[in-house]
């Protein structure tokens, strides 16, 4: 049944199924006004037309539409994308890098678009992501250090975007988590207190945030959870003495 907007083809005009050359399949129900249709602009319904009608994609990788060109490629003989990683829509790029195999994304490192720059760090193999993580994108640079090997994070332990560094501090080596102690960003330091060692939690313990201390009390061992029940905030103060009496349990069960 028709749904979306009016249908018009990517210009704004009126679509004459009469004068199309898939009219025949209107009856085979592969495709219908308003519902499925390659020259419609409403990319639902460009969609479903290469869903019901992939052996037509080939032939529609250089329509003038960048949806239609988009959608295509996502059927398409694969062997037919690489000229669409040159295509002048990012879409198409895109699509053609998600599909292709992950050496051919090299070729667009240095796309000008983002989106495009996206689909190179999911594709890549995590050993050729280095120059995506100096991307000027936050990002792309994110996508990236989720799938870098972890012994390169180090470098990515100053990026500009703290949610870039949470995840750093999230995957790096735990011995490196020292050096978030005077991450700007608490929550960054929170994510490093609740990954580092127990015996190096201390780093963390006059932390300025509430919610790095309250991690600390959490996890600390003994003595630094007696230091803690004397912290200014008494939700750390009660942490730390509910860790305690945890620590004394076990003690106890031995």
């Amino acid at each position: 049944m028709p749904e979306g907007p009016e249908p018009v083809d990517w210009q704004g005009a009126a679509i004459d199924c009469g004068a199309c050359p898939q009219r025949e399949r209107i009856a085979q129900g592969l495709c219908g006004p308003g519902w499925a249709c390659v020259q419609d602009r409403y990319s639902r319904r460009v969609e479903r037309f290469f869903l019901l009608n992939p052996e037509l994609a080939d032939d529609c990788l250089t329509l003038p539409y960048f949806e239609a060109r988009a959608q295509a490629a996502r059927v398409a003989t694969l062997f037919r994308l690489p000229p669409l990683l040159d295509d002048p829509d990012p879409a198409v790029r895109a699509v053609a890098i998600l599909r292709l195999p992950a050496i051919q994304a090299r070729r667009r490192v240095h796309d000008p678009d983002r989106a495009v720059r996206v689909a190179v760090a999911h594709r890549l193999p995590p050993a050729d992501l280095h120059p995506l993580l100096r991307d000027p994108d936050p990002y792309v640079r994110l996508v990236a250090a989720r799938r870098i090997e972890t012994g390169v994070l180090p470098v990515m332990a100053h990026d500009p975007d703290p949610e870039v560094r949470c995840l750093v501090a999230a995957r790096i080596d735990a011995g490196w988590l020292v050096h978030f102690a005077g991450d700007p960003d608490p929550l960054v330091r929170r994510v490093a207190a609740e990954r580092i060692a127990a015996e190096r939690l201390g780093v963390f313990a006059h932390d300025p945030d509430i919610r790095v201390r309250h991690v600390v009390a959490e996890r600390a061992p003994a003595d630094l959870a007696r230091v803690m029940t004397e912290d200014a905030e008494p939700l750390v103060r009660e942490t730390a003495e509910a860790r305690l009496a945890e620590l004394e349990r076990d003690e106890d069960a031995r």
